[in-house]
Order: C-alpha cells, then sequence, then structure tokens
C-alpha cells in the first residue's frame, strides 16, 4: 500500500470541486477510503485549507469537511528541523519544503499528489498531478 501526501491545492479542488480536477482527487480520495492508499496531510494543510474554504463557506461548514477529511487522513508533523531544512533548502515555494521535508523526515511517505509538481522539482519524493496518478492507475 502506498502512502501519499495530498497538497491544499488538491483538497480544494475536492471541496470546491473545481472540474476536471475534482473528478481526479474523487478518485485518489476514493483510493484512500478503499484502504488502497494511506492518505496524510499535514497541520499546515489543513490551516491553509480551512482559510482559503472560510472565504466562501461558513465556520461550521468548513469544520465539518474537514473533520470527514480527517477520518480518512494522518498527520504528518511538522518541527524545528523540518523549518530549519525547508529555510535552507533550494525549493522557490517555503510551504512546499515544509511539506517535503515533512515526508521525508516520516521516511515512508511514496508520492506527493499535487496540481503544482514544478514546485516540488526538488524533491526526492515522487510527485504527480490526481489527474497523471489516476491515468496510470486505470490506464486511461
Amino acid at each position: 500500500m502506498k502512502n501519499v501526501l495530498l497538497d491544499s491545492d488538491v483538497i480544494l479542488d475536492f471541496f470546491l470541486d473545481r472540474e476536471p480536477h475534482s473528478n481526479y482527487t474523487s478518485y485518489v480520495l476514493s483510493q484512500i477510503e478503499l484502504k488502497k492508499l494511506n492518505g496524510y496531510l499535514t497541520a499546515v494543510i489543513i490551516s491553509d485549507v480551512y482559510y482559503l474554504l472560510r472565504k466562501v463557506s461558513t465556520h461550521d461548514r468548513v469544520m465539518k469537511k474537514l473533520n470527514q477529511l480527517m477520518t480518512l487522513t494522518d498527520i504528518l508533523l511538522i518541527d524545528k528541523q523540518i523549518v530549519l531544512k525547508a529555510l535552507n533548502s533550494k525549493f522557490k515555494d517555503f510551504e512546499d519544503a515544509m511539506q517535503n521535508y515533512a515526508c521525508e523526515s516520516y521516511g515512508n511517505i511514496d508520492l506527493i499528489v499535487t496540481r503544482s509538481t514544478k514546485d516540488y522539482k526538488k524533491s526526492e519524493i515522487s510527485v504527480m498531478t490526481p489527474e497523471q496518478y489516476y491515468k496510470m492507475k486505470t490506464g486511461s
């Protein structure tokens, strides 16, 4: 079974039903629900998703959606060492650097699922979009 980090853009595609991306994200989330994948997030991802969803919905609705998401996923920790690595890395995006180093620190993340694959060029972890993952798994 693969362990995957779901980046915030992927979660937002699903919650905001941003077509056609939400279809591919739904597939990835269904694989997590079916226990074919283990899904991971970071607290930064949850915070970002809350902040952005809160702009278009109520606090209670957003909290309900995030609670549902937490039934499917686990959280990778970000500590001082990860922040320092991100601050001193060659990543152009600090937040993505933190996600990457949280995955590396955990040591068992096989894939980062994001639509911003270019932001993870410096990653040693495999990176693909939900669409690429869907096509790889279904042969479409």
